[in-house]
């Protein structure tokens, strides 16, 4: 028993032919015909019979018939519910997102908080890179990171891609290669280096730049804090790969690019599909590239090659 089973049913009870219900229901009279004797096979007793020509309801059709009326409401006043719900434009989105893109992006999400727009809740989520399209079970949106050259986001979640951000070298500005405008993997492999921990994007380039150099680095610390990194590289602890525009000026460290080696990392925003059903997740979707684009204008000015200092977190 279906709800279209029970929609011809009543019709057929209105309409009083099987000819006349299949022209109102856009069907051909034997797919109505159809329909009704997959209705009947679980029920004990007969829901028609023949009246001459015509096929007539019995009174357990009848009876079932004006129950179908009352399914055919609930399920209307349900899709309406469900219609309000997906087209409510100040509903609660929940948006995770790693360290240094939530302190990039969360604040500009929050400026357009107000009156019938989406009401957020936001948590910093710094996970492995293979865990972010998890986390989409709890969350409607997750900004997530990957290298250039990681594999895709799986076909189980959309991805849309915020930001393609350059990594650069943070060291301090009294450093000897500071006087660089562009540094090597042969320039930066006998230094002390500050990393992320195993299984974080930023370490596919660490393995990058000692094979390009011909040799392991010094890791020395293994730092995933880009606000605690940035202190302990101007502290003279080492050196570490910081993002361009996704991170905190501080004065005691300057940036340099990486010529030899791909350092761009990709900010994206994932969801399962269905989350973009509803109107506020479109809307904060919308606000995160328009938030990227500050982000990335905000600083089109101040890159590596000006000498600006800049660090941030994880």
């Amino acid at each position: 028993m279906n709800e279209r089973q029970l929609q011809i049913l009543r019709e057929l009870g209105e309409l009083g032919s099987v000819t006349a219900t299949a022209d109102a229901l856009l069907m051909t009279p034997s797919a109505v015909s159809q329909q009704l004797r997959l209705l009947q096979r679980p029920i004990p007793v007969p829901l028609t019979e023949r009246d001459g020509r015509r096929l007539v309801l019995t009174d357990a059709g009848r009876a079932l018939a004006g129950a179908a009326i009352e399914v055919e409401t609930a399920l209307a006043r349900a899709r309406h519910t469900v219609d309000a719900f997906v087209d409510q434009s100040d509903a609660r989105v929940s948006v995770a997102a790693f360290h240094s893109a939530a302190a990039a992006f969360f604040p500009l999400l929050l400026s357009q908080e107000g009156p019938g727009r989406p009401r957020l809740s936001l948590a910093d989520e710094d996970v492995a890179q293979d865990h972010f399209p998890a986390l989409t079970r709890d969350y409607d949106l997750v900004i997530a990171h990957r290298l250039d050259q990681a594999p895709q986001w799986p076909a189980t979640v959309t991805a849309g891609t915020l930001l393609r951000e350059p990594i650069d070298i943070a060291l301090p500005v009294e450093h000897a290669l500071a006087a660089r405008r562009r540094l090597t993997p042969r320039d930066v492999a006998d230094q002390p280096w500050i990393t992320v921990h195993d299984g974080f994007p930023l370490m596919t380039t660490i393995d990058a730049i000692a094979t390009a150099a011909g040799r392991p680095l010094n890791i020395v610390h293994r730092i995933n804090e880009f606000s605690v990194v940035a202190e302990a590289v101007a502290a003279g602890g080492g050196l570490a790969l910081m993002p361009r525009w996704t991170t905190r000026p501080h004065p005691a460290l300057t940036l340099r690019p990486l010529s030899g080696v791909r350092t761009r990392r990709h900010i994206d925003v994932l969801h399962r599909p269905e989350r973009a059903a509803r109107r506020a997740v479109r809307t904060v979707i919308t606000d995160l590239h328009r938030a990227a684009a500050t982000v990335r204008n905000r600083d089109a000015g101040a890159g590596p090659d000006t000498g600006v200092t800049r660090a941030g977190e994880a």
